[in-house]
């Protein structure tokens, strides 16, 4: 049996004991998970400087303290999302107790990223314990450092039979995924996407996909453009670049162009220095691969800024490329790095068509002063989230659903939704029996007088307050007694 397995099966082992579901037991993992992240801050912010070059003030505000806040948000909320459901009824139902009642789904795989690898992974790990399923917790191998962290001190905080650590590779990831899990939540690329769906589908496994794709970026002629570029340029060269709701591409018509990149150039050296290769707050490519995969998309297209790179560091500068063409390298993939194409326009309709032409993009982001703008293009485009006026701040939103649409993924998480995403909400229909006299109608012999009270409490239904429900209820009990009464005597009247 391969180690993968073997963690699988302890991990349903452990969760068929029934110690997950308890809401005590899952405030306790949760806010255990809260001490790990506070007292090894110093072993998580020093794997990430290995992996990804940020800076310990970055690793906690784009990794940790948005995790911190989920988890004081689940130990908050828990007991009112665990809670029974109350729904609204119909007629036929008014007198029966009926509700939605959120159960674990089991044992989850969750397959971590590595551009930002504590928050994509332990973010669905903290929907998962706070739902009372367990997890099987798979980092990216890319993040070596980051991954040897998780694998050794994790364990220590949480539960390590429901919520193990299995670290490898491809081989390893292949190994896990044919196993049986009861969802599967992966965050990546598309590729990948599909193959984590076609071995989750030989289970008939959910499963949620967060994806990535060509985000676009209209800029309004009309608007603040050095507030705007400023905002693009934060949510474009944040993490090297390797985010996958960062503005891949900016729509500006031909007149602003000029001023666009005089802004952008101005922004970065606000943020980077003169000379972004020494500032602590820019990052680099993950690895070499990545480097060259990037650097290749440059081959055809103007440089407007930026420019220079070390593969020796892998260090890209924050670029910006001018006289893209829709058939340039650039635009044929997610870029996933720090260029940025600027391509002209003629106007918010132009802008549209083109979005419209691509696939799907996980966000999409609009820069206007102009409500019917932004409204035109939310209107007319689709998108996993959408965003004016700002970049990447949807994502630290709770109460916003998180995801992709068409190929940028399914499904979605966040907060309250995390919690559902990785629940079963069972739906729960309790009668008492008594008032038979009014399930006549359902029984056979199926009769026209029968259909037509059928259609009457089936198709009647009516908005009713407290006192309608009661005034209603004690009608349905007077029906059902004259019914009784009427069968009663029928029936004596035969015998007689």
């Amino acid at each position: 049996m391969s180690r993968e397995q073997k963690a699988v099966e302890r991990a349903r082992k452990a969760f068929l004991t029934g110690r997950s579901k308890p809401l005590e037991h899952r405030i306790r993992q949760l806010k255990n998970l809260q001490r790990f992240l506070l007292e090894r801050e110093k072993e998580i912010a020093e794997a990430i400087k290995k992996d990804l070059n940020k800076s310990e003030a970055g690793t906690q505000l784009y990794e940790t303290l948005g995790l911190e806040g989920e988890i004081v948000l689940a130990v908050k909320k828990l007991a009112e999302w665990a809670a029974p459901r109350p729904v609204e009824k119909n007629l036929l139902t008014i007198s029966d107790t009926v509700y939605i009642q959120p159960e674990p789904l089991g044992v989850v795989l969750i397959i971590g990223a590595w551009n930002y690898p504590w928050a994509v992974t332990i973010q669905p790990l903290i929907g998962a314990i706070a739902a009372g399923n367990a997890a099987v917790v798979k980092p990216s191998e890319v993040c070596v450092h980051t991954a040897k962290v998780m694998e050794d001190l994790l364990p220590a905080y949480i539960d390590k039979e429901l919520y193990p650590v299995v670290t490898g590779g491809v081989s390893e990831t292949q190994e896990l995924l044919r196993q049986r899990f009861d969802h599967v939540f992966y965050t990546g690329n598309s590729m990948v996407g599909k193959l984590v769906m076609e071995a989750a589908a030989k289970h008939l496994t959910p499963i949620t996909l967060e994806l990535g794709g060509k985000s676009p970026c209209y800029i309004d002629k009309n608007c603040d453009i050095p507030i705007a570029c400023r905002r693009v340029t934060w949510g474009k060269y944040s993490n090297c670049g390797q985010t996958c709701i960062a503005p891949d591409y900016i729509l500006c018509e031909p007149s602003i162009q000029g001023r666009v990149l005089e802004e952008i150039k101005k922004s970065i050296k606000a943020f980077y220095t003169e000379d972004p290769k020494t500032c602590p707050d820019y990052g680099r490519i993950i690895n070499q691969r990545h480097f060259k995969r990037i650097m290749a998309m440059t081959e055809d297209s103007t440089i407007a800024i930026g420019g220079d790179s070390d593969e020796s560091t892998c260090y890209i500068a924050p670029t910006v490329l001018k006289d893209v063409q829709v058939n340039s390298k650039v635009m044929q993939e997610e870029i996933f790095g720090p260029l940025l194409p600027i391509l002209t326009v003629s106007g918010v309709d132009e802008a549209i068509d083109f979005i419209n032409k691509g696939e799907k993009p996980l966000a999409l982001y609009i820069f206007s002063p102009d409500d019917k703008v932004i409204k035109k293009v939310i209107a007319e485009t689709s998108s996993g989230g959408v965003l004016a006026n700002d970049c990447l701040v949807h994502y630290s939103v709770s109460a916003l659903p998180f995801g992709g649409v068409g190929n940028s993924g399914m499904g979605s998480y966040h907060g309250k939704f995390s919690f559902d995403n990785l629940s079963h909400l069972r739906g729960c229909l309790i009668k008492q029996l008594k008032m038979e006299g009014v399930n006549d109608m359902r029984y056979p012999p199926h009769t026209a007088k029968k259909l037509f009270w059928a259609r009457f409490f089936i198709l009647k239904n009516p908005d009713l307050g407290w006192l309608g429900r009661m005034t209603l209820l004690a009608i349905f009990a007077v029906v059902a007694a004259v019914v009784l009464q009427l069968t009663y005597m029928q029936g004596s009247l035969r015998i007689a």
